[in-house]
């Protein structure tokens, strides 16, 4: 319900420095840009603002960047008319912005004569969008992907089941790329699915335990993908892995810098529990092999009030399923969570690898009970050929934040998602797609079309060079008028003056 509500756009282009935006494209680069400045540009009613981004965020100084992430919440939050857009720098868009930039500025600082000069004198760019006005889209699917790794023994084994979300959001779906958030929690789901994949193959080494992994789609809206996912497996059917005996469930989520980790949990595990026994392990692995980390436990009860849950784990909480989220970040309310600046230079490789082994290391000893059997608390499992694979992890975080994964954007047709059920297909077992519908009575979720617009910049003189070359005209025909008139009477009296001459 929030968000610009128009996006047709056909106007003169000015920049903050312009005394009257109104009605006016009003221009910003976001090195120069401030919450305050936008906030003009809506008061004096403009009629759009153009936000011009830098073609590589990681060039941008971080307290730029900080501050803008910061602004980004309260934009998503505003509801205005007037149409809000975003756009990567190029020449010509600089060179556009440089020579508005000059014509605003020289507007409020030039005498009355030198502006009416200048305005006379000066180019304009008129800033026109080619696109409809954006409409709602009935019958969006939402989709998601599951695969699993079947666990060695009797038939009612415990279920563990790992989830992360793989869309990603911000104030403009083109250009969330989500490195972070959450492009690494899927990147370290991938490596769990590759190396668990590898220990289920031989039969010396398969666990007692069923494996399931869960790439959950709508996870900026209210993790919608594992809502519909847990309704269909715990409500619609007699037999699902959710239903029979899960131990626990691990949702990654943000993973990919700092050198702290949070266990998020809605209810602290009891002691006795496999999730207690699972924090455990985390605590053992940090302090022995990365005393560098600092890990904790984060107990947030979930608030059912508020409309946007925190964490993916809540989902599962909600339908009483032990569940947990694990990420760097302290706090659910961390701007980075929902912001167009998370982009691939903010996640840092080697702290990405080093907690996909934490989790690895910890989940291995809880499923195969390794503490019990006397396994010394620095002991590393994933070494040599089953060592965690940092180049892997490198390409996958590539090809993710390589690409804007908005809900908006992914159907069930697109070229990501198809990758990722083939990048899963290859470890995991049965994987196949599921997908979320909005309900037409009562909707969760309205996504709209004409995400992104083509906007044409003509260059024109401003409508006061019409009028003032109308004077003009005007002018030269009067004067010609009266030059005519006047060269007539002197004629007339040459005429005469040559007819008395002759008579004498």
């Amino acid at each position: 319900p929030t968000g610009t509500r128009s996006a047709v756009l056909n106007t003169e282009a000015r920049t903050v420095e312009a005394d009257v935006l109104s009605r006016r494209c009003v221009m910003m680069r976001l090195v120069d840009f401030s919450y305050e400045q936008y906030q003009k540009a809506l008061r004096q009613s403009a009629g759009a603002v153009v936000i011009i981004l830098p073609r590589s965020i990681s060039s941008v100084p971080q307290d730029v960047v900080r501050q803008f992430m910061e602004i980004e919440p309260e934009m998503l939050a505003m509801e205005t008319i007037v149409p809000v857009y975003f756009a990567v720098e190029d020449d010509e868009l600089l060179s556009i912005y440089e020579q508005t930039r000059a014509a605003s500025a020289s507007q409020g600082s030039a005498s009355a004569a030198e502006v009416l000069l200048h305005t006379a004198t000066a180019n304009g760019f008129q800033m026109v969008t080619s696109g409809a006005q954006s409409k709602a889209i009935n019958d969006w699917l939402i989709p998601s992907v599951e695969g699993r790794l079947t666990g060695l023994g009797g038939e009612d084994l415990p279920t563990v089941v790992i989830v992360a979300h793989y869309d990603s959001f911000g104030v403009a779906p083109w250009l969330s790329h989500g490195a972070d958030s959450n492009g690494s929690g899927i990147s370290v789901l991938l490596e769990l699915a590759r190396l668990f994949s590898r220990l289920y193959t031989y039969r010396r080494t398969h666990a007692g335990y069923n494996l399931l992994f869960f790439a959950s789609g709508g996870g900026k809206f209210n993790y919608q993908g594992t809502k519909r996912w847990l309704e269909d497996n715990l409500d619609h059917t007699d037999s699902s892995l959710l239903q029979d005996n899960v131990a626990f469930v691990l949702c990654l989520d943000t993973l990919g810098r700092g050198n702290s980790l949070h266990l998020h949990v809605s209810k602290p595990p009891k002691e006795g529990t496999l999730q207690h026994a699972f924090l455990r392990e985390l605590e053992m692995v940090v302090a022995s092999q990365f005393p560098e980390v600092k890990f904790s436990m984060v107990h947030k009860k979930i608030n059912l009030a508020e409309d946007m849950l925190a964490w993916e784990h809540e989902r599962f909480a909600i339908r009483r399923l032990p569940a947990f989220t694990i990420s760097h970040l302290e706090s659910h309310r961390d701007s980075l969570r929902n912001s167009i600046m998370d982009r691939r230079a903010r996640v840092d490789t080697k702290a990405l690898t080093r907690n996909t082994r934490i989790i690895a290391e910890a989940l291995t000893r809880v499923i195969y009970n390794l503490t019990e059997k006397g396994a010394p608390a620095d002991l590393q499992i994933f070494t040599d050929q089953m060592e965690i694979q940092e180049e892997q992890l490198e390409s996958v975080m590539d090809w993710l934040s390589s690409q804007p994964r908005a809900a908006q954007l992914i159907d069930k047709d697109s070229t990501f998602l198809s990758t990722l059920e083939y990048y899963m297909g290859r470890y995991l077992k049965d994987v196949k797609q599921h997908h979320v519908k909005a309900d037409k009575r009562d909707p969760e979720f309205v996504f709209y079309d004409q995400l992104k617009q083509v906007m044409n910049a003509y260059r024109v003189k401003p409508a006061i060079f019409d009028l003032l070359l109308a004077v003009c005209i005007a002018a030269y025909l009067g004067v010609a008028y009266v030059a005519v008139q006047h060269f007539g009477l002197l004629y007339k009296m040459i005429q005469r003056l040559s007819l008395k001459t002759k008579q004498q």
